[in-house]
């Protein structure tokens, strides 16, 4: 070995670093980086108990009414997709992360940040997408602002929502009541949202067309409820997908979760476009899905009435939490092994939501 130094300014790295001096595109993936972002600077810069909750929602009372409250951002690219837009998303990702809380969204507000440049035309059909998811939800877009940007110094249209909604008495959505023995259920076929942004903005041909999943969850919850009121937790698996969703809930109840991958419900579609571009569906993104950490006694009946519902036509159970390795997720593989589900460090597919 020569005992010449090693120059590496010059060496890159693949994946983003841990500890970086400035914000990388992972940072908003959903992953690893995204949490130590949250974690490390934003939830001590903000504080607060309610804040520490970091649900897809935060549940608040407010004059002896029990709230739940979201904001989401939406910066997807390419505006319009197979099966959806920038504005159907704002309106159904917002309406999804109340849901999870258990809540029915009442009203949202939102934000357009415009480009300089933008047609007129392009922003009427984003408003008019909006206004029709909204209404299909039962929600009221009840309050708004608009702002524009220098042309070079956005990408069109950037929209924010945050919505309200209130949470029925005797519902308690939250991981730390995750229990082992509970049942894991996903509400359907994973990983369209971003195979279906894939295959517009790179251009690619998978043989079939893939639509986007996009879709309001509120009344698939609704169903879920009347069965129990006892759900132990529930998550949209959107950025980071079905695997980020496992790992947060895994993390904060401090238990393990192991899922069978067998029953993971992944179109074949998906499936063969995963395999192709060498991606993990568990890791892409979805807009109109959720998983379920349900009691098990009351597991049956909770997949009937998602399988009553038509956006839980095909809800699987694909798991279960555990006492052994807390805090991890487990995959048991066709072959009878297992593997580990990370928490993904940032994201396969930027800019999907």
């Amino acid at each position: 070995m020569s005992d010449t130094a090693l120059d590496i300014t010059g060496w890159t790295c693949p994946a983003p670093l841990r500890d970086r001096p400035r914000v990388v595109m992972g940072h908003g993936g959903g992953g690893a980086l995204s949490a130590e972002l949250v974690q490390h600077l934003f939830a001590p810069a903000f504080g607060g108990d309610v804040l520490a909750q970091l649900g897809d929602s935060a549940a608040v009372s407010l004059g002896g009414v029990r709230l739940a409250f979201s904001t989401d951002s939406y910066v997807v690219r390419p505006l319009f997709f197979p099966g959806g837009s920038i504005g159907d998303l704002a309106v159904n990702g917002t309406v999804n992360d109340l849901a999870m809380s258990g809540a029915d969204a009442a009203y949202l507000s939102c934000g357009f940040i415009l480009e300089e440049g933008v047609e007129m035309p392009v922003v009427a059909r984003v408003a008019e997408a909006m206004g029709a998811a909204a209404r299909a939800a039962g929600v009221e877009v009840a309050t708004g602002d608009t702002k524009v940007v220098e042309a070079g110094h956005g990408d069109g249209i950037y929209i924010n929502t945050a919505g309200i909604g209130i949470i029925p008495d005797g519902v308690d959505l939250r991981p730390q009541r995750v229990v082992p023995g509970d049942v894991v259920i996903v509400s359907g076929e994973i990983g369209l949202h971003g195979v279906a942004i894939m295959s517009v903005r790179e251009g690619l041909e998978f043989g079939v067309d893939i639509q986007s999943d996009c879709a309001a969850l509120g009344g698939l919850v609704r169903s879920m409820l009347a069965v129990t009121p006892d759900l132990h937790v529930l998550r949209d698996p959107t950025r980071g997908g079905l695997a980020a969703s496992l790992n947060e809930i895994a993390a904060a109840s401090g238990t393990g979760v192991v899922i069978h991958e067998g029953r993971v419900p992944v179109p074949a579609a998906v499936a063969n476009a995963c395999a192709i571009l060498g991606l993990d569906p568990l890791y892409v993104a979805n807009e109109g899905k959720l998983v379920a950490f349900v009691p098990r006694e009351h597991a049956d009946a909770v997949l009937d009435a998602m399988r009553a519902h038509p956006l839980g036509r095909h809800a699987a159970v694909i798991g279960e939490a555990v006492d052994a390795h807390p805090g991890l997720v487990v995959a048991r593989t066709a072959l009878g092994g297992t593997r580990v589900v990370d928490l993904p460090i940032g994201e396969q597919l930027p800019r999907i939501c």
